[in-house]
């Protein structure tokens, strides 16, 4: 690490997804790395992302603005009275746009670029000064012109946190560790969407089957991570031997419980599978809470080598259909997904669940034949903090830069 100057510092504008808690995750390994790699102490001020903001008090953020993403007005006072020098833009579009358009130069991470058609191409913001992809599985046709319209695309690998003891890439392939499973963390995420009006759906019918499903391994340690409802806790049958907590989890929390689990059962997001494979963590994949899950699972378990998803039945949305419906737009797709969790939920939740249920015993079977759990991070790569980083640090003014002294 360089040596820092106290005399000078350069102001950082952060702002992510408010669409669960994928882009906060990778924000905190972002600032982290930025810190560790910057010639000159940084600073940093936050943009709207209010779904995230406790989970990133661990990293001294100065200060959070309630500036809408897309007030291009309130952006660039906030850019104005904070003298800043670049912004960090994680799947927040119209973010990107206005601190671009305030002559802040910024950096987009798109994690997603396989999600993206042409009905999406005008939230995108195309013109940013760097537009960071995350390497991908799969590119799907349909992305391919919108990507290629890009002005400045970078590749990158997984923006993760990279654990100090990784599981070396190419391990061998390893079970869930059958009768030897006593703790079990069931992750969902942040459960946000701007378009999803009541996010209690998909709780109400997951959780209690995938603690059901846990207690009849003889599963002793549950936690259930995730911004659930106020005092939620599950209608679940299961029995007084296994030992259920919930509640959200910081980031570096969730990695400590990550790394001392024996099995994780989280909804796909991608982020969520990329750290828990750097860790080596026998995983298994519940439904979908929205598109990019549908991709995330199916990657993860082409990946891996082994069928380690639950899916939803038929009844509640048929995958087929809904990839049909997203080449308009993502919204389309996302409307087919939530009216099916949430009729499920009001008008099948008994049944919903006993098929969820027994999905999760058979992923975990099929887990227990042995998966090669790094693999999804072997494919991507795992050191897109770092590459992210260093094209932040490069649009800082070469003048705060010679500062330092």
């Amino acid at each position: 690490m360089q040596t820092k100057s106290p005399d000078s510092t350069a102001t950082i504008a952060l702002a992510g997804a408010e669409f669960g808690w994928g882009s906060t995750g990778k924000l905190s390994a972002l600032i982290a790395t930025l810190r560790d790699r910057s010639p000159i102490p940084l600073r940093f001020v936050g943009i709207a992302s209010g779904l995230g903001r406790a989970l990133l008090t661990e990293h001294g953020i100065d200060r959070w603005y309630d500036a809408r993403a897309d007030d291009r007005q309130a952006v660039a006072d906030v850019a104005r009275r904070e003298n800043v020098s670049a912004g960090l833009v994680v799947l927040e579009g119209p973010a990107a746009t206005a601190l671009e358009a305030a002559g802040v130069p910024t950096v987009f991470v798109d994690s997603l670029p396989f999600l993206w058609t042409e009905g999406d191409r005008d939230s995108l913001p195309t013109d940013v000064s760097v537009y960071c992809a995350q390497r991908c599985v799969d590119l799907p046709a349909e992305c391919r012109g919108v990507l290629a319209s890009i002005t400045n695309l970078q590749w990158v690998e997984a923006v993760m946190a990279v654990p100090g003891r990784e599981i070396s890439a190419g391990s061998p392939a390893g079970p869930v560790p059958g009768s030897s499973v006593r703790r079990a963390l069931v992750s969902l995420g942040g459960l946000r969407s701007p378009t999803l009006t009541d996010w209690t759906s998909y709780p109400s019918l997951v959780i209690p089957a995938a603690l059901e499903a846990l207690d009849s391994l003889g599963v002793r340690e549950v936690h259930v991570a995730g911004n659930l409802p106020d005092g939620f806790s599950a209608d679940a049958e299961h029995s007084s031997r296994m030992r259920v907590t919930y509640g959200p989890l910081g980031h570096e929390a969730f990695l400590e419980r990550l790394a001392d689990t024996d099995v994780l059962l989280t909804s796909p997001g991608l982020t969520t599978l990329l750290e828990a494979g750097a860790r080596g963590t026998p995983t298994v994949c519940l439904p979908p809470q929205n598109l990019s899950q549908i991709f995330n699972g199916r990657f993860h378990s082409r990946a891996v080598g082994a069928d380690v998803r639950v899916t939803w039945p038929d009844r509640v949305f048929a995958e087929a259909e809904v990839l049909r419906d997203r080449t308009t737009a993502e919204e389309a797709a996302l409307r087919l997904i939530y009216t099916g969790i949430a009729t499920a939920a009001v008008e099948d939740a008994v049944r919903t669940r006993a098929d969820i249920r027994d999905g999760v015993l058979a992923a975990l079977r099929r887990a227990g034949s042995g998966a090669r759990w790094t693999a999804l991070v072997d494919t991507v790569g795992r050191h897109g903090a770092a590459q992210v980083a260093d094209h932040v640090l490069n649009l800082v003014p070469r003048a705060a830069i010679a500062a330092r002294g």
